[in-house]
């Protein structure tokens, strides 16, 4: 039989289905104790089945790899959907990340200095979460830079986006010469 460990889950799954079951409730706890009022838990749920057929159906991709598209850029679509799905989960991993670099400096500052030096603990647990606050940095400025790609894309290839796009518009009606008689 399995005992049950600090946070209620035994150590069969490890805690692994209840992953960030707590994390609102310490980022809140954590920002409460911080500003002294009240901060509601915040849920985040982030549900992405966009091409579930296509993916499920061959290929046999990976879970890491399921996050974006496969890169085939064959079209303006196929370009924009990718930089916009690069985006947007760099977007969404730069924000749990930043959380779990403010939640790690909060454990770690409970740790008692060796030393018994005075903030000692915080200097320390300041000094591990800077490098996963700079992961944080870096995701948020690869989102930049995909939406930017995108961007230039668009200005550097506008002649024959456009040729295309002049092509593909309906004909105009025909116009009535009220001069020609």
């Amino acid at each position: 039989m399995a005992t049950p460990t600090r946070n209620g889950t035994t150590g069969a799954d490890n805690g692994k289905g209840h992953k960030f079951a707590n994390a609102g409730a310490a980022a809140g706890g954590f920002v409460g104790a911080l500003g002294g009022s009240f901060v509601p838990p915040v849920n985040v749920t982030v549900n992405n089945n966009k091409n579930g057929a296509a993916r499920s159906g061959g290929g046999g991709r990976s879970h890491a790899e399921s996050l974006l598209p496969a890169p085939e850029f064959t079209s303006p679509a196929q370009v924009r959907n990718y930089c916009n799905t690069l985006r947007a989960a760099a977007v969404t991993l730069s924000i749990e990340v930043a959380m779990g670099a403010e939640i790690l400096k909060g454990v770690l500052a409970a740790v008692p200095d060796p030393d018994g030096r005075a903030f000692g603990s915080r200097v320390r647990a300041a000094k591990v979460a800077r490098k996963m606050q700079r992961s944080a940095d870096a995701l948020r400025d690869a989102a930049k830079n995909a939406a930017a790609c995108y961007a230039v894309f668009q200005q550097e290839y506008e002649e024959e986006i456009n040729r295309v796009r002049h092509r593909a518009r309906k004909p105009q009606q025909p116009v009535m010469n009220w001069a020609q008689q």
